[in-house]
């Protein structure tokens, strides 16, 4: 016959063992991730020799940049916003808005050339957005932005390079 206590603690632990792995994150949205193909593929030593490691840190390692550090946060000029692993344009700059969150928010991205995935790390269930050319991580989208569209893509501004529109022939 089972002991009360005995029981308790066995679901008890599958409780705990099921809420550490949701905090983790999926197992199935990072093997998503890693199984996918990029057309553009790098050895980590290639990555490292590209990148600042800032870059590095953000894009590869899904790192974060501190709030109001990236020079791209004041960024106002026409142009282009891409992907600092791969150069892929991702956000027109009349897509950019001012948060107030400490990072570059755009309203949306470039057709066809962000990706997203499930993120569930530190507790919580979030979109991450990278790069569909290379899988460098970009940053977040979440549901509280501006019109038309009513998102904010949350973006690591060290994870950019910005390209000014080209100055006009008038």
């Amino acid at each position: 016959m089972f002991d009360r206590r005995i029981l308790l603690t066995t679901v008890a632990g599958l409780f705990g063992l099921s809420a550490f792995r949701w905090l983790t994150g999926s197992p199935a949205a990072a093997g998503e991730k890693a199984a996918e193909k990029f057309e553009v593929t790098k050895t980590e030593a290639e990555w490292r020799a590209q990148l600042t490691p800032q870059q590095y840190e953000i894009l590869r390692n899904h790192g974060t940049e501190r709030p109001g550090s990236s020079p791209l946060l004041k960024e106002h000029r026409k142009g282009v916003f891409a992907c600092a692993g791969c150069d892929l344009p991702l956000f027109a700059s009349d897509t950019k808005f001012e948060s107030g969150t400490g990072w570059p928010s755009f309203y949306q991205p470039i057709e066809g050339n962000v990706g997203k995935t499930e993120d569930r790390t530190y507790g919580m269930l979030r979109t991450e957005v990278h790069c569909r050319r290379c899988g460098g991580h970009l940053g977040h989208v979440f549901d509280d932005g501006p019109k038309p569209t009513g998102l904010r893509y949350c973006i690591d501004g060290f994870g950019l390079v910005f390209h000014p529109a080209a100055a006009s022939a008038t």
